[in-house]
């Protein structure tokens, strides 16, 4: 296939599902001016209707503890959503994080520097390590790209089960325009609330049962808890100007908050996924999807954005060091990593999947102009 790229940001023929207009620009750019210019108001429009939301959440938990629940991962949007909905909106989150047994040491000075100079309690929902080791293995078994769906299943399921718990109507989330307005291709990162696939590859290649592993489908996420629980999804960051630079500034100067080397890094196995497995296994550089977002929103320049892309994520000593690290943790040889690299390669189309409803709820959203971008 003749390589492509587009002319106004850096996704290029990497992507199965590429297209390019007459002038060069690719359909993730046409996205974003058709669809998600809609949703992102960093202006006085946004200003105005985030005060209204907070005011919703404040009067809707006001006989609680806890007036919304909120994610913390310790990477930026997390973080910087913690620092906003506390100490510039008044807001009294129960703040949670899922520890997977993947977190960086960045990653959990950044949770606990957080927690401790905004004086919040923290909940931490403990996986069994049994059952995700097995369920990781399980996914390197599968031949598919999307391994690192075991901590994002269990991230997407818990809000819910502690908004159930604890009464709370509305659960905070990080994703936004800003910095994430590019989509990860679904032949790159497949949905993760795709049950049906979980469970195929689960049936498959697990050894033990995941009996405490929590997991959530999207019906039961978006409907069956809305329409009888009224539990709601809020992304704050879409209504304001959030500038990603500008935002780790202030949590490094006011919380002593580490960037990391990229997004996503606060986990190491996602730190090896996504600067390793990826690239190498497949072909997809992830950064091209966080850049071009940067581009697009007017954050970094496609001159800098193709430089970045020339130089490697880790070095020959970095790269070895978390192979070694993450055969220690899965108790795997080097060997049987170099075999899980080499294998066949598999997508999701390989194992049942539920693509076609997924693709009918994206067209639906964008329709009602609900969702920014959907994976091509």
């Amino acid at each position: 296939m003749e390589y492509k790229i587009c002319k106004r940001c850096v996704m290029d023929s990497s992507d199965p599902a590429f297209v390019l207009n007459e002038d060069g620009i690719c359909h993730h750019c046409e996205s974003f001016d058709k669809h998600a210019l809609k949703n992102w108001m960093p202006n006085q429009d946004g200003k105005d209707r985030l005060h209204d939301h907070v005011a919703k959440i404040k009067k809707s938990g006001k006989d609680n503890d806890f007036d919304c629940i909120l994610g913390l991962s310790g990477g930026a949007d997390s973080s910087y959503m913690l620092h906003l909905v506390v100490k510039e909106l008044g807001l009294r989150p129960l703040v949670f994080h899922v520890d997977g047994g993947w977190n960086s040491d960045d990653g959990v000075h950044n949770i606990e520097c957080m927690v401790e100079k905004l004086n919040l309690d923290l909940y931490t929902e403990v996986i069994d390590w049994n059952q995700m080791s097995d369920f990781q293995l399980a996914m390197f078994k599968s031949g598919v790209s999307h391994i690192d769906h075991p901590q994002d299943i269990a991230a997407q399921a818990a809000p819910f089960y502690f908004a159930k718990k604890y009464k709370v109507k509305y659960i905070l989330n990080g994703g936004n325009i800003s910095t994430e307005v590019v989509r990860n291709p679904k032949d790159w990162i497949y949905y993760g609330s795709d049950t049906l696939q979980i469970k195929d590859i689960t049936k498959r290649f697990c050894s033990v049962t995941l009996d405490q592993f929590p997991m959530s489908n999207i019906f039961y996420n978006k409907v069956f808890l809305r329409l009888f629980y009224d539990i709601r999804h809020f992304k704050p960051l879409n209504l304001l100007p959030y500038i990603k630079a500008d935002a780790e500034k202030i949590l490094a100067d006011e919380y002593g908050w580490r960037p990391h080397r990229q997004k996503h890094f606060e986990s190491r196995f996602t730190a090896f996924y996504e600067g390793y497995w990826l690239p190498s296994r497949f072909g997809y550089d992830v950064r091209k999807v966080q850049f071009s977002s940067l581009i697009l929103t007017g954050q970094m320049t496609r001159d800098e954005a193709l430089a970045k892309l020339e130089l490697p994520v880790f070095n020959n000593n970095e790269l070895e060091n978390e192979k070694a690290y993450i055969c220690d943790k899965l108790k795997i040889s080097k060997n049987e990593l170099q075999e899980f690299h080499d294998m066949p390669l598999k997508s999701f189309r390989d194992y049942k999947n539920m693509n076609f409803v997924f693709e009918l709820g994206g067209k639906i959203l964008q329709i009602f102009g609900s969702e920014s971008s959907i994976k091509k």
